[in-house]
């Protein structure tokens, strides 16, 4: 009988310290939250760079050695402009649509390298003034950190300048609205959850125009020989943007 007093004494004594024993075990600390960034949502920027255009001008007189042109000179200057756009992200992948325009200072000239119908030097030169890009954008997300291409639909005022050396036949100049098509991509970082710093890089191909001669004589006004100019531009930017919404995301 004793026993059986001593044994139930001991199992109560044991159930009472069991709480203070496990009190000084150590516990695991709850998981750690890893805050995801989260690219959805609209948002406006502004961007500003610079840009090289190349441009291939023929005529009757035929392609310069093996090249595909009569004549061919480069363009450099100076860009600035905004965006608006709306991005979607789901997992990793981030697809999206962009809008964007900007004012041009690029231009450049083929230094007198040309002649016109009668053998006289003249100069062509051409600036691209404005140009703006309705855009498909896709890219992978790394939290704060997306890589992205984009292309899509671009247009653009380009003008052009023939200055003939005889200045009894002068200048000829006149201005294109084109059409062509855009590509790139590049590089975005989340400074905040709504700033977002942007370096891009845009390739443009606008095509070609025709400056055709008049019907009196099968020259341009000014007296040179029928011509075509294809042009393309590549563009580097560095911008910022503001994006309104998409919170950030908590991963466990």
């Amino acid at each position: 009988m004793k026993r059986i007093f001593f044994t139930a004494v001991s199992l109560g004594m044991l159930a009472l310290a069991a709480p203070a024993f496990g009190a000084d075990l150590p516990t695991k600390a709850p998981a750690a939250v890893t805050p995801l960034y989260d690219w959805s949502g609209f948002y406006v920027g502004v961007f500003g760079g610079g840009g090289y255009g190349n441009h291939n001008l023929n005529n009757a007189l035929g392609h310069a050695g093996y090249a595909d042109y009569t004549l061919n000179y480069d363009s450099t200057g100076a860009v600035g402009g905004g965006e608006v756009g709306y991005q979607l992200q789901s997992g990793s992948y981030v697809v999206g649509f962009v809008a964007d325009g900007m004012w041009s200072g690029i231009k450049g000239k083929d230094n007198f390298s040309s002649t016109d119908a009668f053998g006289n030097p003249s100069n062509d030169a051409t600036s691209l003034r404005w140009a703006g890009t309705v855009r498909a954008l896709g890219g992978i997300a790394v939290d704060r950190l997306l890589l992205f291409f984009t292309g899509g639909w671009a247009y653009g005022q380009l003008n052009h300048t023939n200055t003939d050396s005889v200045p009894a036949l002068g200048i000829d100049a006149f201005s294109n609205n084109r059409s062509g098509l855009v590509a790139g991509g590049g590089i975005a970082y989340a400074i905040t959850n709504n700033l977002i710093g942007k370096l891009e890089y845009k390739y443009f191909d606008f095509g070609s125009y025709t400056r055709a001669g008049v019907t009196t004589t099968g020259l341009t006004p000014n007296g040179q020989l029928p011509y075509t100019i294809a042009s393309t531009y590549s563009v580097m930017t560095i911008g910022l943007d503001y994006k309104f919404g998409g919170p950030v995301v908590a991963k466990y």
